[in-house]
């Protein structure tokens, strides 16, 4: 993708065009998307490939739209120009069970787990299989009891959310994520309101099930340098366009000053060539 490095580091455009000229397969691609809200532009021609398997790390200054990014992407909100694929078929025109067909393959990690505080987990978790699927409740309970071990909730079907720590809520949440076995996941912020060591812990656990899994993650997050240590790739959103998206290790060289600063804000070691999700399973 890149062959110049200058003395003060990798111009950003030459990482602005990301896996898909790398030869990464594109799970999702959205081309010349253009968004206003309430008037005021939001997106203004966002390209950005999202490559198929890989955790992809979205970031830039709180206000900027990363969230209305992913909402583009699940087909939650459509654009004004542009277009969004996902998988080689293009969403932004699709609707009723068109669209409800495609949004079957993600799921959504929110930044309060959202929810429902009158169920219990279990119930939480089981919420979409029965919406979505109809299978004998037996299995229904199965698949719920496997994915609440597999985040470390076992035993703790029988709880209701006001019971729960923040940390267990995001676990639980990530359950229900999981519990469709989709193929893409979105997660808006997930160590948000946490403290250090429970935020580390659920970064590992995303990490662990991506790696069971192999679902194309796409992760919003403003912690600079953990974002880094668990991506595969790291994008940045700013003035409503992808100003660079590159592995974290070739993202900390780029020379634009604006990037720089930013992310060196978050990541003293910024400019320091390496990290990067291999170097963090290594260390972890």
């Amino acid at each position: 993708m890149m062959n110049v490095l200058s003395r003060s580091g990798i111009r950003a455009q030459q990482v602005a065009k990301g896996p898909a000229s790398m030869g990464y397969p594109s799970m999702i691609k959205l081309v010349g998307v253009e968004k206003a809200l309430g008037g005021q532009p939001v997106l203004r021609g966002v390209n950005l490939s999202i490559p198929a398997g890989k955790l992809t790390t979205i970031i830039g200054r709180s206000g900027e739209g990363k969230s209305v990014l992913l909402k583009h992407m699940i087909g939650l909100m459509q654009p004004d120009r542009g277009e969004v694929w996902v998988d080689g078929v293009e969403i932004s025109h699709l609707k009723g069970k068109r669209l409800n067909q495609v949004r079957e393959r993600f799921a959504m990690l929110f930044q309060g787990a959202a929810l429902f505080d009158s169920v219990t987990v279990s119930e939480n978790v089981a919420f979409p299989l029965r919406e979505k699927r109809h299978l004998p409740e037996a299995e229904v309970i199965r698949r719920v009891e496997e994915k609440l071990e597999q985040v470390g909730l076992s035993g703790m079907g029988h709880k209701y959310p006001a019971e729960l720590s923040g940390g267990m809520k995001k676990r639980a949440g990530l359950a229900r994520a999981l519990v469709m076995e989709p193929e893409i996941i979105l997660f808006d912020e997930p160590t948000t309101g946490l403290d250090p060591l429970m935020a580390k812990a659920i970064r590992q656990l995303i990490v662990a099930t991506h790696r069971a899994c192999g679902f194309t993650a796409v992760m919003v997050s403003h912690e600079i340098p953990e974002a880094f240590a668990i991506s595969d790739w790291v994008a940045m959103l700013r003035g409503g366009t992808i100003a660079a998206m590159a592995p974290p290790g070739e993202f900390r060289q780029i020379a634009d000053p604006d990037i720089r600063e930013f992310i060196a804000v978050g990541d003293p070691g910024a400019t320091q060539v390496g990290g990067g999700r291999r170097e963090w399973e290594r260390a972890a």
